[in-house]
């Protein structure tokens, strides 16, 4: 039975991880700007998140499984933490509902689980049989579902027989009789169950039963405890959701654990008087057949009594959890913050303003570009990661500005500003796929420290070569376009030209390692994708400098010129 139970809690465990993983990365790809617009209006409000949390949560009967999704969001980009907490705490309100069921009708709780083996099955054919990017995408995020409850149904599993055990059965009747312990009681048990409404429901069938006695006022009681340690129990999840995921999610994660265990600490003091409280609101007779419902009602208010003490203070419990896991120096807002939409009625102060956001861009994806490079040289995979921070950042930029200059498209502007805002739009294109092509060189380092690869002494200074050159490139690039300095703007043209000449010569360097044997093909394929990608930030670097050095309008700049990737998003 031992040995069972540890195989199931890790092996459901790591399914657990990795399904978590998949629907994540598939919301993301899915998603994209029009599910966070959608989520951003359901949740602009600390009351609307509220009841959306609560809602989602009754209907699918899992605080978990909502807990989880918001944490996906939070991954994903799709929700802020200031977004994210009051959802959970509606999710805790939502919970309830499954302790009601279990009174009311006697019958068991919606087991989500059921339907972890369909979402597979659906999420598996998505994948394999849709021909479009998006169908193969939602496949992800449903496989990714499925399989992150089957893990939890594994870990379930494994210690189902602790349900049914006289053993376990004896203990709690005991810890009752200590509040403190029967709150870790509870902790403990909605832990290993990884279900809240299993361990609450084992107590009212306790209840029900007897086994804590026939004085009902005692009986409650003596399982408000156990309904606090549940609470605090509940958390476990969520933060293992969180295992795998960003520094924002984990701190969502967090706020959930931090309610729980406030608000469990705050109403252990007030036992007495919330089960008098109970027993005066609730119409049933006390009898063994009524005390279930006796037992949701408490559950009930300690969790509206949670929500109401601490929705007001949902920005003291962000602040808090800022602290748990503090913010890193590379941490960067994800949104644009000087577009105002006021200025639409000056255009040229309002494309200024998009220009300047336009700037912060490029250096964020300068910021991208060399950490992709220097993390591919020194194996480094936090500078890696942080690559992939600031591309969402790139992306959220880039939705912002373009959002902002089409909406200035739609008023009376001059002539100056109508031939300038085409231009900017097709450079924040560029600028955008600048931090793709950032993303790419992840990739390509990923490889090389997975398989263990070592550049060559030659090689590693070509590389090195190539990063002060696209950097220096960078640099006259968002100078240029800072100080519309076309004779800057001119000499960036010189780095791409260098660009162009380092591709064509270290090809063939590459070719002359391999045929001495000072290389291996493994590592020349690398190396390769690694000029490559290189010079196409080069390309697309070259169509901003044009623009800048056509005074940002069309004329004098001749369509061919730029690069014939260039607006491929």
């Amino acid at each position: 039975m031992v040995h069972e139970m540890i195989f199931g809690t890790v092996g459901g465990l790591g399914l657990f991880l990795y399904g978590m993983t998949q629907m994540s990365d598939g919301l993301k790809k899915v998603a994209g700007q029009k599910l966070k617009t959608v989520l951003e209006s359901m949740t602009k409000k600390r009351l609307l998140g509220f009841l959306v949390g609560a809602s989602i949560t009754a209907l699918v009967q899992s605080s978990s499984a909502t807990t989880v999704m918001v944490i996906g969001f939070v991954n994903a980009g799709l929700l802020t933490l200031k977004q994210a907490i009051p959802v959970i705490i509606g999710t805790n309100v939502g919970t309830t509902a499954t302790a009601w069921l279990v009174s009311i009708s006697g019958m068991g709780a919606f087991k989500i689980t059921a339907y972890a083996l369909p979402a597979v099955a659906i999420g598996f054919g998505f994948q394999v049989l849709g021909k479009k990017r998006v169908t193969k995408d939602i496949g992800q995020i449903i496989l990714g579902f499925g399989i992150l409850f089957i893990g939890i149904g594994f870990m379930k599993d494994a210690f189902a027989p602790l349900k049914d055990s006289a053993g376990v059965h004896g203990a709690l009747i005991w810890f009752a009789r200590y509040p403190i312990l029967a709150v870790l009681a509870g902790m403990v048990i909605t832990m290993m169950l990884q279900s809240s409404s299993a361990s609450i429901a084992m107590i009212q069938v306790l209840a029900i039963s007897g086994a804590f006695g026939s004085d009902w006022h005692q009986v409650l009681l003596v399982v408000i405890p156990f309904i606090l340690g549940d609470n605090i129990g509940t958390t476990i999840t969520a933060q293992l959701a969180a295992l795998r995921t960003n520094r924002t999610a984990r701190r969502a994660a967090w706020a959930h654990t931090l309610f729980n265990v406030i608000g469990a600490f705050l109403w252990f003091w007030f036992i007495g008087f919330i089960g008098k409280v109970v027993f005066m609101i609730g119409p049933w007779e006390e009898s063994a057949a009524s005390i279930a419902a006796f037992i949701a009602v408490a559950h009930t208010m300690i969790k509206i009594l949670d929500s109401v003490v601490m929705l007001p203070l949902c920005g003291v419990l962000e602040k808090v959890v800022m602290v748990i896991v503090p913010k890193l120096p590379s941490e960067v807002e994800v949104r644009a913050v000087v577009l105002e939409e006021r200025l639409f009625k000056t255009p040229v102060i309002a494309l200024e303003q998009a220009k300047r956001e336009i700037i912060q861009m490029a250096k964020t994806a300068q910021k991208a570009v060399g950490n992709a490079i220097e993390g591919l040289l020194e194996n480094d995979r936090r500078k890696l990661e942080s690559v992939m921070h600031d591309e969402d950042i790139i992306d959220s930029m880039q939705h912002e500005i373009t959002q902002y200059l089409v909406g200035l498209s739609r008023e009376q502007l001059s002539d100056e500003v109508s031939v300038e805002l085409p231009v900017l739009l097709h450079t924040v294109n560029d600028i955008e796929r600048v931090g793709d092509h950032a993303i790419n060189i992840t990739e390509v380092a990923d490889r090389k420290i997975e398989r263990k690869i070592v550049f060559s002494d030659s090689a590693r200074a070509e590389a090195e070569e190539l990063l002060r050159e696209v950097n220096q490139m960078l640099d006259r690039s968002i100078t240029a376009l800072e100080n519309n300095d076309t004779q800057i703007a001119r000499r960036a043209l010189d780095n791409e030209d260098s660009l162009n000449k380092m591709q064509i010569d270290f090809r063939r360097s590459h070719v002359r390692r391999m045929s001495e044997g000072r290389c291996s093909p493994e590592s020349g394929l690398i190396f390769i994708d690694l000029v490559d990608n290189v010079e196409k930030i080069g390309d697309h670097l070259t169509n901003v400098v044009q623009a800048v050095i056509g005074g940002l309008q069309w004329d004098g700049v001749e369509p061919g010129s730029f690069a014939d990737d260039a607006y491929q998003i």
